[in-house]
């Protein structure tokens, strides 16, 4: 048959972009459309916007440290619209570049929602396309909870653009985009709850990680409501009542529903075209080459229900785009990819947690290492960082890396390519670091706090 594209590719996000892009470069005609956000939740209402927020929250603190340092700052107030809008600026520029990019690899570009309508076949906008394979790589969105009054809250896309700056701000989860955002707003200024049905915040990081975080957020001023929940939110004026489940009732200007994210599957007419989905809701795909159960029609990131990173998503698209169209059939090592927060102090994370590295091997060590980071010395700030390492006894492999304090991040990175190249204890040990740096602790931890 002759169809009207190679590959029709329905959602302008991370993995949707990759595998757009780089089958157009093998030869693919490609056609890619987008509803909302060229470049996806990433580039427009995620990791992007989160952390120039993150930025702007932290010269607060910056400002006060910089008095022990001999500098005479005048601070006169925080302008939430200046940042709002500095931010939406570089978003736009963002999102031209993207467009620019798909355009460049010679990449159709349509804009509005995409619904499979048959075999092979795309409507936008009502207007119908057909092509030889389909890619769905939609994304996610976020969740609210079934309580009175949640139409009240708003979700983690509507938060990069609320007009006025809330003064008291509640946050309902406690994974890690309510963890930031609370930070992000303690640290601009406002009086900031988090609420979370769980006894700690940040499910399925290492414990010892979730125990310092939550010690040290604190410290900065956000108020943790542990084993709680919002029964009800009512509207008084311009305020918002809370209630929660232990009788309080808190007063807030803007509540931030972060409760968690589900599969952008509305009026996709996925499943109705023989698109399955897992028992979370997800799309089901061969973990390998990314097929659904519809003839033809593919799907990767946040919509397959793994690890929800952009990273991961771009690396799927790659993959899919390499299988189809370049005869590159490689599958994707999801073992220790590393990832971080950007709540405040920073969590760069790679590997096991200590749970899971208990439950895998017979025996191993844990090294843990506690201080203050050098700046904070002068300054008087009482923020502390934590590091951890955790080894295979039987192989003195490393199998994870864990670190709270600033630009976690950027030094778990470089440790995760150590890990992915299978270093261990004893090589970590041979490393000589580099002083004076809070990254040198990772070589120079040398006594096990236990086994």
């Amino acid at each position: 048959m002759n169809y009207d594209y190679d590959l029709f590719v329905i959602g302008a996000g991370s993995g949707g972009v990759r595998c757009a892009r780089m089958s157009a470069g093998f030869g693919a005609k490609v056609a890619v459309c987008e509803d909302r956000y060229m470049g996806g939740t990433c580039v427009n209402v995620g990791c992007v916007p989160k952390k120039l927020f993150v930025y702007g929250s932290q010269f607060k603190e910056e400002f006060s440290d910089s008095a022990a340092y001999g500098w005479d700052v005048e601070v006169k107030g925080f302008d939430w619209d200046k940042l709002r809008d500095n931010k939406t600026h570089e978003i736009d520029r963002l999102n031209g570049i993207y467009r620019n990019m798909l355009g460049g690899a010679g990449v159709t570009v349509i804009d509005g929602r995409g619904r499979i309508t048959g075999p092979n076949t795309v409507e936008v906008n009502g207007t119908s396309y057909t092509a030889e394979r389909i890619l769905i790589a939609t994304g996610g969105w976020p969740t609210r909870p079934s309580i009175p009054g949640a139409e009240l809250m708003i979700d983690s896309n509507e938060i990069f653009y609320i007009k006025t700056f809330p003064k008291r701000f509640v946050v309902l989860g406690g994974g890690y985009i309510a963890t930031e955002f609370a930070g992000i707003f303690a640290g601009l200024g406002s009086e900031v709850t988090q609420i979370y049905r769980g006894d700690q915040i940040l499910r399925g990081f290492d414990n010892d990680i979730r125990s310092e975080v939550s010690e040290e957020i604190v410290k900065k001023g956000v108020n943790l409501a542990l084993n709680c929940n919002i029964v009800a939110i009512t509207k008084h004026g311009d305020e918002l009542k809370v209630e929660l489940t232990n009788g309080e009732t808190i007063t807030a200007d803007a509540v931030l529903t972060a409760i968690g994210r589900h599969p952008n599957l509305e009026n996709l007419g996925a499943v109705e075209q023989g698109v399955t989905l897992n028992e979370r809701g997800y799309i089901d795909v061969d973990p390998i080459s990314f097929e659904t159960k519809a003839p033809n029609v593919y799907a990767v990131g946040d919509i397959i229900g793994g690890m929800e990173l952009t990273p991961v998503a771009l690396a799927e698209g790659m993959s899919l785009a390499n299988r189809l169209y370049n005869d590159n059939t490689y599958e994707i090592d999801y073992a220790d990819i590393a990832t971080a927060v950007f709540c405040q102090p920073n969590i760069g994370t790679v590997g096991l947690t200590e749970e899971q590295a208990r439950e895998r091997f017979d025996k191993i060590r844990v090294y843990t290492s506690k201080f203050r980071p050098m700046k904070f010395t002068v300054s008087g700030r009482e923020e502390r960082s934590f590091m951890k390492l955790i080894v295979d006894d039987a192989s003195d492999r490393v199998v994870g890396c864990h670190m709270v304090g600033p630009d976690a991040g950027e030094i778990i990175q470089g440790l995760a390519v150590a890990m992915k190249a299978g270093a261990t204890k004893a090589v970590f040990d041979a490393t000589i670091g580099i002083h004076p740096t809070a990254a040198e602790e990772f070589v120079t931890m040398r006594q096990p706090t236990r086994h």
